[in-house]
């Protein structure tokens, strides 16, 4: 299913009021790059799984409620951190997802992201199909084939790509729905949790590294959230007093810490690369004596994958929640996050790069 973002931010108004600002700016201009590509699970997933046999899909009611349009896929009531990404770069329409994307429109950029996807090839197969970081590299590579068609110059395609901005959203899905379920898979029980982060992180860096090979140099890798804090991992597993599950965080935080150290070790393989790592712990933790809200989601009824019921109703006041459902977050808390991507609010939220900074790299 997807990602997370723990306890959201106290300053929600005040980043409002700085987004709004952000998107009158970048969207009165033309786009900073040339396109953008989305990889990544049910956080950025716009449409991928629509037409997958699977439980991992977001295509009804109330899903979209609040979005311009019917419910298009996406796992929140509007739009997603990806769309907002897009448009503080500049773009004024939305990226589209691969199935949909004619030629005029992957010049712009497609996104790959597919709920219940993984890092690992097995990650979310008790929900049905869904496409893979790895399935979704393939997809990438038959774009970029696409696009040497319809330009028809090697040398100014492979420049073209490298202007681009590509970001990765990938891993919730390795624990959330793998390490953290041992009824349906043994990683539990044949890794500890600092050998599963271990063997995630050398999938993720050949991962990454075929990406760069199909021409990407400016790319955003985000870490993990508070998993822990999602109501549906909450229910599951209760927090013996605490806020959050703890146990589950630790491990989570393991992967980060390991994440961040990779992106060091690419960027020093890769000269004329740029990866950036996105801090999203640190973007969704409440400064110090902030009180943040309760860990519920807007949808009261949930079906037991965490998701909400078909047709059900919603909360009427959806920007004072953090979550949508059981692991998705509200539109208001993909705005806040994709803007402290956009531009980093503190130190933490990025390194070495926020998002803006990565757009004006000379490769």
């Amino acid at each position: 299913m997807a990602s997370n973002l723990g306890l959201l931010f106290p300053l929600l108004l005040q980043l409002a009021t700085l987004m709004q600002f952000l998107t009158v700016i970048v969207t009165s201009q033309q786009p900073q790059v040339p396109c953008f590509f989305i990889f990544g699970d049910s956080l950025v997933d716009n449409g991928n799984n629509n037409r997958l046999v699977t439980q991992a899909k977001a295509n009804y009611s109330p899903y979209g409620v609040d979005f311009p349009q019917i419910p298009t896929g996406r796992f929140t009531n509007g739009l997603n951190s990806a769309d907002y990404i897009a448009q503080f770069l500049g773009f004024t329409t939305f990226i589209q997802p691969y199935p949909n994307a004619t030629n005029e429109e992957i010049v712009r950029g497609v996104n790959y992201g597919s709920g219940a996807a993984g890092i690992l090839e097995e990650s979310g197969s008790r929900l049905g199909d869904r496409i893979s970081l790895s399935q979704q590299l393939v997809r990438h590579a038959t774009i970029v084939a696409r696009i040497k068609l319809l330009q028809r110059n090697i040398t100014f395609t492979n420049e073209y790509l490298k202007r681009c901005i590509y970001t990765v959203n990938m891993g919730s899905n390795d624990y959330i729905n793998n390490y953290f379920m041992p009824n349906d898979y043994t990683s539990s029980r044949i890794y500890t949790p600092d050998q599963y982060a271990t063997l995630l992180i050398r999938r993720y860096s050949l991962q990454l590294r075929t990406l760069y090979n199909l021409g990407a140099r400016k790319i955003a890798v985000f870490g993990l959230g508070l998993i822990g804090c999602t109501p549906y991992e909450i229910a599951m597993f209760g927090t013996n007093g605490q806020p959050c599950v703890e146990s589950i965080n630790n491990a989570v935080k393991l992967f980060n810490d390991k994440l961040k150290p990779l992106i060091d070790d690419l960027n020093n393989d890769f000269i004329d690369g740029s990866f950036t790592y996105i801090n999203i712990t640190s973007i969704s933790t409440p400064q110090e004596g902030a009180v943040a809200p309760p860990n519920v989601p807007c949808c009261s009824q949930l079906r037991p994958d965490g998701q909400c019921v078909p047709n059900s109703t919603p909360c009427p006041n959806r920007d004072l929640f953090i979550w949508f459902d059981g692991f998705h977050p509200t539109e208001v808390a993909n705005r806040v996050l994709a803007s402290r991507s956009y531009k980093e609010v503190s130190p933490m939220d990025t390194d070495p790069y926020d998002i803006s900074q990565l757009a004006q790299i000379s490769i």
